[in-house]
């Protein structure tokens, strides 16, 4: 299962007089990832080289390291750690000492690694979405089981008929839930997967 991080995390090494830092944060967009790199990037660091992913989102850059040897190391270690939805940028302050591009893809990806792994995490399940309609006399009822199958009411709304609601649940909860809600509206209640809207 994919993990994303609780919080911000913090690594620091030498490498052949290289001080290398890496912090590596939680994010939901690449907004987010690319307001994290300029917020805690090093403008006087040699490099400020990084990497994200979300889904099958991801970017990565080496500014200034030779092609390959910094943001791709960096990613490697993304997805070797079995994360998702994180950022990481490594900051390096050069020391005097080449590395090499065999020693920078180990630096690199290894401060990477090493930082994720010292991370606090969290797993990333899986949500569906339902669109549900269901009668004022069954909303009550209905509101009383949101717990129990792990709902959040993402939208809510309003007609002559009843309540109309956007929710989202764990994705192996959605079964026994559309049944649930069958039973307590008699039938008389709509509650479907949403569709994505494909790209």
């Amino acid at each position: 299962m994919q993990q994303t991080l609780l919080g911000i995390e913090r690594y620091e090494e030498e490498i052949k007089k290289s001080r290398f830092i890496a912090l590596a944060a939680p994010i939901e967009s690449a907004a987010q990832a690319l307001a994290f790199f300029q917020s805690q990037g090093a403008p006087e660091a040699t490099h400020n080289c990084w990497a994200y992913k979300i889904g099958q989102e991801y970017r990565f850059n080496d500014d200034g390291e030779p092609g390959g040897t910094a943001g791709r190391p960096i990613l490697q270690a993304i997805e070797g750690q079995q994360c998702d939805r994180v950022a990481v940028l490594v900051i390096r302050w050069f020391g005097g000492v080449k590395l090499g591009t065999g020693g920078l893809v180990r630096a690199y990806g290894g401060v990477a690694a090493q930082c994720l792994r010292l991370a606090e995490k969290r797993d990333l399940i899986p949500m569906a979405e339902l669109s549900c309609h269901c009668g004022f006399s069954d909303m009550a009822l209905v509101q009383s089981r949101f717990e129990q199958f792990s709902v959040q009411v993402q939208a809510e709304s309003f007609d002559a008929q009843g309540v109309q609601w956007t929710l989202s649940l764990p994705t192996d909860q959605q079964a026994s839930f559309i049944t649930a809600f069958t039973n307590m509206t008699r039938g008389q209640g709509v509650c479907a997967p949403v569709v994505a809207e494909s790209e």
